[in-house]
């Protein structure tokens, strides 16, 4: 059955109108399809049973998602289903298309429900649907037992119940508890009112930190060009091109471009890094002494 083009009501008058299949027919059309990929076969299977992916949405109206897109998704599992069912296990299509419908729809809920993931494992997946009515359940019986449970309490009896962790109880209440906010929606109902995105805390870099970074960046390159100044010119090459380029090169290849062995390169470099760090001790006591 197409869907496109037909809003909710037409498409449940058009499912209502379609044959209703017996056994036999059913696993003929089931044969046909798996075993011969008959396209005409898929087709009558499937609009037979469009009634019952349409019965099967109309059970999710009440998570806010609009009913043709809820038809649009139980066809989709409808199609699944028809494309794995294997009619040699004795099980009629209907009650295999059952469980392929409802993951469907289900996922697409979970997915439209937040822009926040609202879950994705078999546990969280099994709270978001039956959690408002396990809570139910519990308060009512706690009710004709004269009890009166607490939060914590009604949590670890639902993660019970429901046979999940308490943390992802806890974390599902959250998410249900409330819906999504435009950042852009004013804090105030007046016209000059602020936007809640103004009331975030930039995460970047601050004007006075990044001012800071360059001093101190500028000043290190400072500090640098001075101990490198203190080197002789065979030193300094070899520290450039051991430290400062963006693909450093081997004592090997410099030994033989100086014509030294590459233990001699590897004690020059040693003595070159000696004398900066010694260039940059009394740099620095300078400046304490300048400060002081």
């Amino acid at each position: 059955m197409a869907l496109d083009g037909f809003d909710d009501r037409a498409m449940s008058r058009k499912a209502m109108k379609a044959e209703l299949l017996d056994a036999e027919t059913e696993l003929k059309l089931a044969y046909a399809w798996r075993d011969q990929r008959d396209e005409e076969a898929l087709h009558r299977l499937i609009t037979a049973y469009m009634r019952l992916a349409i019965s099967m949405a109309s059970k999710f109206r009440r998570y806010g998602a609009p009913m043709n897109d809820l038809i649009q998704e139980a066809g989709l599992g409808l199609m699944k289903a028809a494309d794995k069912f294997d009619p040699d296990r004795g099980v009629r299509f209907s009650t295999y298309a059952v469980w392929w419908i409802k993951a469907s729809i289900q996922d697409y809920v979970m997915r439209n429900w937040s822009m926040v993931r609202t879950g994705s494992t078999s546990s969280q997946k099994s709270l978001f649907f039956n959690l408002k009515r396990v809570q139910a359940k519990l308060e009512r019986e706690a009710l004709a037992r004269g009890e009166t449970l607490d939060q914590h309490q009604l949590r670890e009896q639902i993660a019970h119940e429901v046979g999940v962790p308490l943390h992802d109880v806890e974390m599902m209440e959250g998410r249900l508890s409330g819906s999504d906010y435009s950042l852009n929606a004013t804090q105030s109902s007046e016209d000059e009112g602020r936007e809640w995105i103004d009331a975030l805390e930039d995460e970047g870099t601050q004007a006075s930190e990044r001012v800071e970074q360059r001093h101190d960046a500028a000043q290190l390159r400072e500090w640098l060009l001075v101990a490198l100044n203190a080197l002789n010119e065979r030193e300094r090459f070899i520290v450039r091109e051991r430290k400062l380029r963006d693909a450093p090169r081997t004592l090997e290849s410099l030994g033989q471009e100086l014509g030294l062995s590459k233990e001699r390169v590897r004690q020059l470099e040693a003595s070159a890094f000696a004398k900066m760090r010694k260039t940059l001790e009394n740099q620095s006591r300078e400046v304490h002494s300048l400060i002081a």
